[in-house]
């Protein structure tokens, strides 16, 4: 349960998208002899409020980006002349990776595919190169004798791949008296490395809590001093989020920049990172076509007026959890539970009064087209596209691996709502839970569970009976990156969420409980945070019925969500940089240098000349100073204050 990570800790007392069918679902009818479960057809209204109803308001804004110019979209990195040109590239660096013999230049250059987004292509090459180093830990390293640097990139990859490697490699660089010899505070990529290689610890390991406490204070001095711009650049990105917590695909668009103007760049390596990043980013436009067309065919933005319509947001999201182009069918059906999810919830949150939310509830748990008919009208359009949508994926993992999972998905549906009506209990009674009671329920309301349940199905061939027992327990893992996912969206959300007559979160929960102050209150939820990542580190790599890209896809969405609410509410109400950050990951092509007229209007590919886009964008992710875009041959300058999260031209 969520309170064995509350109740190992010290209370320190510091002095969601619609859903109704104007069009009707396609009927889908199971071969006989499969699954126990159909897809029902009804014709839906608009919603229409009885005028004695009190209800609150929302004020969410409009899409900026339209079903029409979404369709629209083109890349040109399509094709065979780009499949042959990647696979060029790609057995040019495969002999790179099998000639290269000094230990420390492969480790150095794990690290530039990793941070480059390309080390999903060598994966047999790496796990290769890393088995021979750590195999050879015993003939002596003399290699790495007295070099902070490589002796913490080492320890970081190392324990990133999953072998066990001591903390005790750092007590090499401690003096006399047990503390990080004051020496190393001239060598700043030694520094570097040790910050980033701290964040890998778990719980107990206060050797490395020493070492994050006394790299992050000396490489904050040299930020400050501002010796050299680019790596204080490099050094000032890190102290914002370590590379361990970062959301992959966007860290691969900020590292390309950083590498093409690096003096030892490779040319080959800089070309593929490019060429890889739009082929990929083609792949991401592709599926956003295909899950607009989804959500148009729903009719949901349409008849509920009152929810979120944020398809490309979620699919921002989603290429958070999984970006591997191989991996669409699971983004596309993410991309559907997302919004699923984001309508319900403004259903709880916004629109439903109690009565309504109970009987939806009920009708969730019985997850029965018969028992509808209790429901209101706006309601009944939402718990239809639930239960259309929900058993036509079952239906496909049914096709294709004859597994009947919709009792799985049912679970993780019901656990969500009673999730959400709980809370809705909580504002009609105007209580507010402690923190401990409130992030019991918390870890469920985010949606964590029922996101990674669903994706765990959409990424797992063969299913396995081990890894169907796990999940009727909610593993650990899921836990874990589900209470990261809560306590960042609470950081982020929750003044806005107030204002709109939420539930108090978490921040609020501790500041009533504990009399803290709104600062004090915030820095200790970031304090739950780490603690909790400590949590997931030891998990990652104990021993599990799930597979690898399972646990990387839970271990993405707690990346994810400290993307996207670092700067405020990434989702709900948007904020300067979020924004330049969604429009950088899906829209422009790659030689877009920048902002989040990025993820969108990447996906939106305007095709940018390098040298305009270099002096119009690459400083907004960069040095955070984005204010215009080039659209069509012209400037226009972005207008952030007025805008909800969403795509600016």
């Amino acid at each position: 349960m969520a309170h064995t990570l509350l109740s190992s800790l010290p209370i320190r007392n510091f002095a969601r998208v619609p859903v109704p069918c104007k069009v009707p679902f396609a009927l889908v009818t199971p071969r006989s002899g499969t699954v126990p479960f159909s897809v029902q057809c009804m014709h839906a209204s608009k919603i229409s409020s009885s005028p004695e109803i009190s209800r609150r308001s929302s004020n969410y804004q409009a899409p900026i980006w339209q079903y029409d110019y979404i369709q629209s979209l083109r890349s040109e990195y399509v094709g065979e002349t780009c499949t042959r040109q990647i696979n060029m590239l790609r057995e040019q660096v495969r002999m790179v990776l099998h000639k290269v013999v000094d230990p420390l230049e492969q480790l150095e250059l794990i690290e530039i595919l990793q941070r480059l987004g390309l080390s999903y292509h060598f994966e047999a090459e790496i796990e290769r190169i890393l088995d021979g180093v750590y195999n050879n830990d015993h003939g002596g390293d003399t290699w790495k004798a007295e070099n902070l640097y490589a002796t913490a990139l080492k320890f970081r990859l190392q324990r990133q791949h999953g072998y066990s490697v001591s903390q005790e490699v750092f007590n090499s660089f401690k003096d006399e008296r047990g503390s990080f010899k004051a020496c190393l505070c001239e060598d700043t990529k030694g520094m570097l490395s040790l910050y980033e290689a701290s964040f890998f610890l778990i719980e107990g390991e206060n050797i490395l809590e020493e070492a994050r406490d006394f790299s992050t204070k000396h490489l904050e001095e040299y930020v400050k001093q501002n010796k050299e711009k680019n790596l204080a650049a490099i050094v000032n990105h890190s102290l914002e989020l370590p590379l361990h917590w970062r959301m992959l695909r966007l860290e691969a668009r900020w590292f390309i920049d950083i590498y093409r103007h690096n003096q030892d760049v490779n040319p080959i390596l800089l070309e593929f990172a490019e060429l890889d990043f739009n082929i990929v980013q083609a792949a991401h436009q592709a599926d956003l076509k295909q899950v607009s067309t989804w959500w148009k065919s729903t009719g949901l933005a349409e008849n509920l007026s009152f929810a979120r319509d944020r398809q490309v947001e979620n699919i921002f999201w989603t290429v958070g959890i999984i970006f591997q182009p191989q991996f669409g069918y699971c983004r596309r059906m993410l991309t559907r539970v997302l919004a699923l999810i984001t309508t319900i919830d403004d259903v709880y949150d916004v629109y439903g009064t109690l009565d309504e939310l109970e009987l939806f509830t009920d009708v969730v748990e019985r997850w029965d087209i018969n028992a509808m008919d209790q429901l209101p009208d706006y309601m009944k359009i939402c718990f239809l596209a639930l239960h259309n949508s929900v058993n036509e994926m079952a239906l496909d993992i049914v096709k294709e691996q004859r597994f009947h999972i919709i009792e799985y998905l049912k679970k993780a549906w019901v656990g969500l709502c009673r999730s959400y009506l709980l809370e809705a209990k909580w504002y009609y009674n105007r209580y507010t839970p402690s923190l401990q009671e409130y992030i019991e329920n918390a870890w469920i309301s985010i949606s964590g569970p029922t996101v990674l349940v669903h994706a765990y199905f959409f990424v797992t061939n063969p299913i396995t009976k081990e890894a169907l027992d796990g999940l009727k327990e909610c593993p650990n893992i899921i836990r874990w990156s589900s209470t990261i996912l809560r306590l960042a969206d609470d950081l982020g959300t929750s003044t806005d969420e107030l204002k709109r007559g939420d539930v108090p979160k978490a921040t609020q929960c501790y500041m009533n409980e504990t009399g803290a102050s709104e600062e004090d209150a915030c820095e200790y939820i970031k304090y739950l945070i780490s603690a909790t990542w400590k949590k997931m580190n030891e998990d990652r790599v104990a021993s599990s019925p799930f597979s690898q890209i399972f646990i990387e896809i839970a271990l993405n969405l707690a990346r994810t969500a400290q993307c996207m609410y670092q700067h405020g509410d990434g989702y709900g109400a948007g904020n300067r940089e979020t924004k330049d950050r969604v429009f950088d990951s899906n829209g422009e092509t790659l030689q877009v240098q920048g902002g989040m007229v990025g993820f969108v209007a990447a996906i939106a590919a305007l095709n940018f000349d390098r040298s305009v886009q270099w002096r119009l964008l690459a400083g907004s992710f960069v040095f955070g100073g984005l204010g215009f875009v080039a659209y069509a041959g012209k400037v226009f300058e972005i207008g952030f204050d007025s805008f909800e999260w969403g795509f600016w031209v």
